[in-house]
């Protein structure tokens, strides 16, 4: 029989770590109303749902008939832990074919996931009580995968007035003594491309500063307006840049757990060694269905995104329509990110009275940081009918709010 020491419990001593206990700082992260919607919907209430990044169509079929091909020739064993040399260098040719920088198999860590590849990247930079900065509005497992790193997370406000553009004096003010900064570009929430002047002012505060930069970079494929250009191509940036991909966005894979991280040789080195212990790899059938679709070229990838491409037509088309709702310039990815201050709600407040109302789904702007207050997030998720309807019904709803709101 156990036996403990006077004034011992067993509940006691079985304690969450504070490390976990305390990933999400605590308090309301803004997603009562996502999950709200979920049971709505799951009671058989008709709720458009424009909240989450999910595709409305599924991985391609000869993508899904490379992985059922590869699985029933056997490789479904343990895959090598760093990746397949295939997949390793198929990424790496992708890579400097789109950035121009040179780039070879050993700068690939091949991860279950972006999400996977963030915290990597995060282990690989921090040490416990390391400040991490990041650009706020920001996708929501930023603070936690740095928290979990041992950092502490600072949010550096990117504001609706610019544009959604991080600015320089911003970065440079709580830059000394940092160790990370964490940027995402096309941006999740807001839609934000970051233009060649934002990047080089990033580079000259993470040079000046002797800063490792870990550049978000899953939604290269889905830019409308500009282009795409990843810091790691600028000067001097290739040895302190950590670049995330995925094919979660660019192919629809977002189950198939599949991304990886690009950076300098000796610190991939250093990943590979906390990969052998946490994920230990990613299944060999998926890297090769993987490796499949990065051969097909750009084509897939741009029929993938052709979709929220449309839908942000019609989002610009509805939106000019009336004097309500501003967006934030849609320059890439598949959101839309809606200012509705002008009906006097918060984002949340919105968000909820909105579900209440027309059972259509958005997220709060507040779920995504302080910066993003007052505004909600429209995923581009749903077809194209479906879509209008949904956003014509949030338009209306703002209009008869704002006429509600007693003037100054």
């Amino acid at each position: 029989m156990l036996t403990f020491p006077s004034g011992c419990s067993l509940a006691r001593s079985m304690k969450s770590s504070q490390r976990i206990s305390h990933l999400t700082g605590g308090g309301s992260d803004g997603w009562d109303v996502f999950y709200r919607a979920r049971r709505m919907k799951a009671a058989g209430q008709p709720v458009i749902e424009l909240t989450i990044g999910e595709h409305d169509i599924r991985t391609a079929p000869d993508i899904l008939a490379a992985m059922d091909a590869a699985a029933r020739a056997g490789h479904t064993g343990y895959a090598s832990v760093p990746g397949t040399d295939a997949l390793r260098k198929a990424v790496a040719t992708r890579i400097a074919t789109r950035t121009g920088v040179a780039t070879g198999p050993e700068n690939i860590l091949i991860t279950p996931g972006g999400q996977a590849g963030l915290f990597a990247a995060a282990m690989a930079t921090l040490d416990p009580g390391d400040r991490a900065l990041f650009v706020d509005p920001y996708y929501v497992t930023y603070p936690g995968t740095l928290r979990a790193a041992g950092g502490v997370p600072v949010p550096v406000a990117a504001r609706p007035e610019h544009a959604f553009q991080p600015q320089a004096a911003d970065l440079a003010v709580v830059a000394p003594d940092a160790r990370v900064l964490l940027v995402n570009s096309p941006n999740n929430p807001t839609g934000a491309v970051y233009d060649a002047a934002t990047l080089a002012d990033i580079a000259g505060v993470v040079t000046d500063h002797d800063l490792w930069l870990i550049s978000d970079e899953v939604y290269d494929t889905q830019v409308w307006e500009g282009e795409h250009l990843s810091p790691r191509a600028l000067p001097g940036m290739a040895d302190r840049t950590l670049v995330v991909g995925s094919m979660s966005k660019s192919h629809a894979m977002t189950g198939s757990r599949i991304g990886w991280v690009c950076g300098p040789e000796e610190i991939i080195v250093e990943m590979i060694n906390l990969a052998t212990h946490t994920t230990y790899g990613v299944p060999g059938y998926i890297q090769d269905a993987a490796t499949f679709a990065l051969g097909q070229g750009e084509t897939p990838e741009e029929a993938v995104a052709a979709p929220f491409r449309r839908r942000r037509a019609i989002t610009a088309r509805l939106v000019a329509g009336q004097n309500v709702v501003r967006a934030a310039p849609m320059q890439g990815a598949m959101y839309a990110m809606l200012d509705i201050r002008a009906t006097g709600l918060s984002g949340e407040g919105f968000a909820n009275a909105l579900l209440d109302a027309e059972r259509v789904a958005v997220m709060p702007g507040e779920s995504f940081g302080a910066a993003a207050a007052g505004h909600v997030r429209v995923a581009l998720t749903v077809d194209d009918a479906a879509f209008e309807d949904a956003l014509g019904r949030l338009l209306r709803f703002a209009a008869a709010r704002a006429g509600a709101v007693s003037p100054a």
